[in-house]
């Protein structure tokens, strides 16, 4: 009997959990550790951010759903992974001991590379969904009182798709409440170009993205450093392609919300062998550490180089079909260890992404999500929106009912060639 240890329980774990459980054996014991007892669908949170979504509508809790599926749940942060001793150790003093780990933590919010920022500072967040509620309280009372907005991603960011999403989100909210006019909107981003998303852009998502924005009246600067936030007001320097000062730009604002860059979770920062410098786990392409091999690793906590140097540093996102792509690789490759074999599968990193812009919105496959690509598309229209919301209550039920990829699933992206394994 093996035991296969899961920290985590987002959009990875939970997967990851599922997964795992169908391709261990049966004696083979499967634990998740999470410091939340809830599963939230994270990119949701943009709607929950202007109260077209309850943490109710997106959340619900985990324990029950995975006893149901043989899966043991341990509700405790992990304090510590502790490679050489193949245990975890816990925040409420015990210690966990594995034969095979996962480490699917997500990251941990760099709030604090930006003086000012994030909602213990000047700005809002809709990285978590505590953050997103706490947005939605603040946006109530700005809509009594408009003003400014800037929105956008700081430098070293890695999730784009968000702030753009939430930038059209509030702009749809502010003209159903017909207070559009009285709310000038600034996007601040470390990305050398509009719809860059730090994939080196995905199809025409430049010209499209450009033109959603302007349809809009949002301004834009791009190649933009955050250097601090102040209450009401953005300090931002914003670079020339070759890295010099092009200007210094104070932006006056009366709700701000900024993507922060991402690090490594505390339980594994500074792991030598484990982690890069910033505390990303490294992987071979069997999503496993190379030096610990019975560490494996899905998800945002993975360490991917950024697609391109650009002006200002950006990271490349994880979104969550090629999340997929890693769960269903890890498990098949954990269960080639057990039975004695040598890893084999390889995740295809493919991303699959719906971006909600209110009433319409915008989608891409890119196909690997890493340059050079066999498929690069990006579209908009309104079907968008409405596969958005589907495709939320479609995933939801899914986490519930403990199935991974089901048939319809597996032989529709099949038939349109997007696949989990190479």
């Amino acid at each position: 009997m093996a035991h296969i240890v899961i920290i985590g329980a987002g959009i990875g774990g939970m997967p990851m959990a599922y997964e795992m459980r169908e391709q261990a054996r049966k004696d083979d014991k499967v634990t998740v550790i999470s410091d939340t007892d809830t599963f939230h669908f994270v990119p949701s949170n943009p709607w929950v951010g202007v109260k077209w979504r309850t943490r109710a509508d997106i959340a619900f809790p985990i324990a029950n759903y995975l006893q149901k599926k043989n899966i043991d749940f341990i509700h405790s942060g992990a304090k510590r992974v502790h490679p050489d001793k193949n245990q975890v150790e816990l925040m409420d003093g015990r210690n966990v001991d594995y034969d095979y780990l996962i480490i699917a933590t997500g990251p941990k919010l760099a709030f604090d590379e930006v003086p000012g920022l994030g909602p213990e500072g000047h700005t809002h967040s809709i990285c978590h969904v505590d953050h997103a509620e706490k947005s939605a309280q603040k946006w109530e009372d700005f809509c009594a009182n408009p003003g400014p907005i800037v929105v956008g991603a700081v430098q070293m960011a890695s999730c784009y798709g968000p702030a753009y999403e939430y930038a059209f989100i509030m702009d749809t909210d502010l003209k159903r409440r017909k207070i559009r006019d009285k709310v000038p909107m600034t996007f601040v981003t470390a990305e050398p170009y509009i719809g860059h998303l730090g994939l080196g852009g995905v199809g025409d998502s430049k010209g499209l993205l450009e033109s959603a924005m302007r349809d809009r009246h949002i301004k834009w600067i791009c190649n933009a450093k955050t250097t601090k936030v102040e209450a009401g007001k953005m300090f931002v320097t914003e670079l020339n392609d070759d890295g010099s000062v092009k200007k210094e730009h104070e932006l006056p604002f009366d709700y701000a919300m900024m993507l922060p860059a991402f690090k490594g979770v505390d339980a594994v920062f500074g792991i030598e062998g484990l982690t890069n410098p910033r505390g990303f786990i490294l992987i071979d392409p069997y999503q496993r550490n190379p030096r610990f091999q019975n560490i494996y690793s899905v998800g945002v906590c993975v360490a991917i180089p950024p697609v391109e140097v650009t002006p200002v540093p950006t990271g490349a996102p994880k979104t969550g079909y090629m999340i997929e792509s890693m769960v269903a690789a890890t498990a098949l490759n954990i269960r080639s260890a057990l039975d004695g074999r040598e890893p084999m599968e390889k995740a295809t990193w493919n991303a699959i992404c719906l971006a909600d812009f209110g009433d319409t919105g915008a989608a891409f496959v890119a196909l690997p999500q890493i340059p050079p690509r066999n498929v690069n598309w990006f579209k908009e229209g309104k079907w968008v929106h409405l596969a958005k919301v589907a495709f939320e209550k479609y995933f939801i039920r899914k986490m519930k009912q403990g199935t991974t990829e089901p048939l319809y699933e597996k032989y529709v992206l099949g038939a349109l060639g997007i696949k989990k394994l190479k």
